[in-house]
């Protein structure tokens, strides 16, 4: 069997803008992390993810009819965007079944374990190929991520353990799903209609791990709770994931998932002016690890592009 045959934009290094714009993205879902939070007590979670792409599936399709995205056109991604969805949405239900055994700062460290699945199913799936130094990098920043959110070792039992397992598995089918827009048809689909399909399927799913948990909503939620709920809904999920999803399209899916480690020490910072946390000096040098990992990650490789650019002009078998 012959090599993957790597996707055109797999090589590409990211550009200013599209470095600007992951930062955006990851300053969002840092603070989003906080919005799910506030408003836990008035929304239990598997209810509140589906309501959040409820919300969403409307959004995506207003912005993609006003850019003219023909999303019953039959392009043949319909496979390949019900296999996304399906992981999508299992997903959230992994991870937040997870928060229930598991510490949320375990959680967090582990749920940013998923830039590695994507670097490994790059090279398999995408003919990605990282160098030394990218792989270093990647080690680099999530030494970062577990300084800055720490790895506490007490009271760790069986039900912790498994807790921390179901959030891995999360964060692999979130490389996954990555993968799958990458390296099937979905990438030729509109990120509308791409993320359309994710949306949709997750509904009924996140609706039946609600139904399964004995999940319901006892009292009106707080105006703040319709606030974040709408925040969640219209701009992180209809429109910070379409994008997340524009650049996946565009360039290398592994240098672009090594830069939501930055995410985590957003929501730290974010706690720290809205949920009144304390930062420590440990959080300075884990941003530094964390900034200096994302430059390994983004700098030249000749090991790495080389094997790349040998490889566009191979076939599958």
């Amino acid at each position: 069997m012959s090599s993957p045959q790597p996707i055109p934009s797999a090589g590409r290094p990211l550009s200013a803008g599209a470095i600007a714009l992951m930062l955006m993205l990851c300053l969002t879902w840092g603070f989003n992390q906080i919005a799910v939070k506030l408003v836990l007590p008035d929304v239990p979670p598997m209810l509140q993810a589906m309501i959040r792409s409820m919300g969403a599936l409307p959004v995506l399709f207003l912005i993609g009819t006003f850019r003219g995205v023909k999303f019953f056109e039959n392009d043949n991604t319909w496979k390949p965007g019900l296999v996304a969805g399906l992981m999508f949405g299992i997903e959230f239900v992994l991870i937040f079944q997870g928060l229930r055994l598991t510490s949320a700062s375990r959680a967090v460290v582990f749920l940013y374990t998923a830039p590695f699945f994507v670097a490994l199913g790059s090279y398999q799936v995408l003919g990605e190929r990282l160098g030394t130094t990218q792989w270093l990098g990647l080690a680099v920043s999530f030494a970062g991520v577990a300084l800055a959110i720490g790895v506490p070792q007490a009271n760790v039992d069986s039900h912790v353990l498994l807790g921390d397992l179901l959030i891995v598995l999360g964060a692999s089918l979130w490389a996954a799903t990555t993968l799958v827009a990458k390296g099937t048809r979905l990438r030729f689909a509109a990120p509308e209609k791409a993320l359309g399909y994710q949306v949709a399927t997750s509904i009924p799913i996140l609706g039946a791990a609600a139904l399964l948990s004995g999940e319901s909503i006892t009292h009106t939620p707080s105006p703040l709770s319709f606030a974040l709920l709408a925040f969640q809904a219209i701009w992180v999920v209809g429109t910070t994931f379409t994008l997340w999803f524009a650049l996946v399209k565009a360039y290398s899916a592994s240098k672009l998932s090594a830069f939501t480690f930055i995410t985590p020490l957003f929501g730290v910072v974010g706690s720290y002016f809205i949920m009144h946390d304390t930062l420590s000096l440990a959080f300075g040098a884990a941003a530094v690890l964390v900034i200096a990992g994302l430059f390994l990650v983004n700098r030249p490789s000749q090991t790495a592009a080389a094997p790349a650019d040998a490889l566009l002009n191979v076939t599958k078998t």
